[in-house]
Order: structure tokens, then sequence, then C-alpha cells
């Protein structure tokens, strides 16, 4: 995939089906899409893709020229990966695997999802990572192809997992060898400014946490998720903010947009929606998705 330009993209209202947030994306002016599959409250393991749903989806990123390796698919909500619950994470296991089914199945490039919480004391945390690898690898397993499977920073509330570049390193080096190539992680800036990460004091220390995610995991991220943040540094608090109106700021965005990891790879807004009741057969872009087309621009996106 080539690292020269930015490939923004937002999570679309799918009001219609996901072939109308295809076309809703587009029409915001981005080269990138989020989409669900399945209802994300829930684990989504008995759900299947429709031929004709798949058909026209299909169809619609033709008609729009976004390409399927720049559609990333969100995994349910529920799983819990990390989880030292036997049944419930069971549960996510066919969650996400069936996840994994029903995204092949689209062609698309990948799927990202929250790898739940844990308990916190002693070996408990180095147990989770094992136990979300071993969920990866399943799924993985379970759907061969070409779509990949991203492991996203957590925001830290509670036992969450995945709140720091040494646990989200940790569960990429317990991924066996045979499917380590088709998974990966990425990061999402509210969860990393929440989490304690300053990502808006100078564009030197931004780097620097790039640098500490990539040199941990050995390897940059494979997608950024956008988001300004309505908390504060290390609160915790995992609600998105539009670019700008948000804790972070702007400025911290264009820092992000310069460095070399920013490019070739999804940028996904999972900011607010103006119009989340748009009707089934209308294609517009979203207000606040036009917006921040235009800011991302104004701070340097190359699109």
């Amino acid at each position: 995939m080539s690292r020269t330009r930015h490939l923004i993209g937002t999570h679309s209202v799918d009001n219609g089906g996901i072939d109308m947030a295809v076309r809703r994306a587009t029409a915001a002016g981005m080269s990138a899409v989020q989409i669900f599959t399945a209802v994300p409250k829930f684990y989504g393991d008995k759900s299947k893709i429709r031929p004709e749903r798949a058909q026209r989806f299909k169809e619609a990123l033709v008609e729009t020229g976004i390409e399927p390796g720049h559609v990333m698919v969100h995994g349910a909500y529920v799983l819990n990966a990390a989880t030292n619950d036997e049944g419930k994470w069971e549960r996510s296991v066919a969650g996400l695997a069936k996840e994994m089914d029903r995204s092949a199945t689209l062609g698309v490039g990948g799927v990202c999802f929250h790898p739940g919480a844990c308990p916190r004391g002693k070996a408990e945390p180095g147990e989770g990572a094992q136990r979300v690898a071993r969920a990866m690898t399943r799924a993985l397993k379970d759907a061969p192809g070409l779509t990949r499977l991203y492991v996203e920073n957590s925001a830290g509330a509670g036992t969450t997992y995945g709140r720091n570049a040494f646990e989200i390193g940790a569960i990429l080096a317990a991924l066996p060898e045979d499917v380590r190539e088709r998974a990966g992680y990425g990061l999402d800036t509210c969860h990393l400014f929440v989490s304690g990460y300053d990502l808006k004091s100078s564009e030197a220390d931004l780097r620097a946490v790039l640098d500490e995610f990539e040199e941990t995991a050995g390897e940059p991220p494979s997608f950024f998720h956008l988001n300004d943040s309505v908390g504060a540094l290390g609160s915790n608090r995992d609600r998105h903010a539009l670019i700008g109106a948000g804790e972070i700021g702007e400025e911290p965005f264009g820092w992000l947009l310069a460095d070399r990891r920013s490019r070739g790879i999804p940028l996904l807004l999972e900011t607010p929606k103006q119009n989340t009741d748009i009707a089934a057969d209308d294609p517009s872009g979203d207000p606040y998705d036009v917006r921040m087309m235009e800011v991302l621009r104004a701070l340097g996106a190359q699109t």
C-alpha cells in the first residue's frame, strides 16, 4: 500500500445499508470508510452477510472508487477477548471469528476491535495478552484470506486492556508466526490522550508517542482513528469530539498528518454526525464529515 497520500475516511451512518455508508463517505470527499457488518451491541456470532447485501456493497465500492483495502470493519463493542471468564471469552472468540468471516466475504482490508478487560492483579495482564492473542489466532485461522485483524488501543478505563504500548506489543508478540503477518494494531487519538499520552504539548512529544508504539510493537500502526476528546488528559473518558472542539485541539492533528506513519493507511473519523436519521436512500455526505475534511486539508492532509 502506498504511503504517499493520506487516506481520510469516516464511520458513516449506514441507514439504508452498508453500501449507502460507502456512498456517504465518498460524498463527503473521503477515500476510506469504516462500517459495522452487524449490530455492534451484540456478539454477532450468528449473523451472516446475505449475498445480495455483499453485492450491493461491492458495487458501491466500484462506483465510488473506494478501494476494498481502504475499508475498515469495526468489531462489536461487547467482544471481550481479554477476559478470564471462559464463557464470555468463548462467545467473544466466536463473535470475532464470525466478524472476520463476514469481512472476508465483503473482501475488505481489515477488521479492528477493542481487546476488552481483565483483572489487574498479579500475572493477569500478561495472561490477558495471551487470551487476546489466542482469540485473534482462532479468528484468523477460521477465516483464511487477505483481510487483516487489528487490535485497537483502549481508553484505559477500569480494567480495560491495551491502554499502552507495552500491552499492545504484548498481544502482538504472543501471536504465532503463521498468523502474525495478517495482524497488527491501530491507534485512536482520543484513547491515547485520555489514557495518559500527551499529544498536545509539542510535535516532538506526539512523535515520541508514535515512536514508543512502533518500537514496542515492532511495526507502525496500520490505521488511526482521528478523534478529538471530550475528556481531559488521563481522564480515561472515552467520548469523542469533532477535531478542534475537544481537549486535544486542531494543531496536534496537523502534527500527526506530517508524520510518515499517517500516510497510505486509513485515517478514520469516529467523530459526531449531524444527521444520524438520514433517509435510507439519501447518499449525501454528513455536514460534520464535510467540515472535518476541510479542517484536515487545512492542516496538511494530502488527498
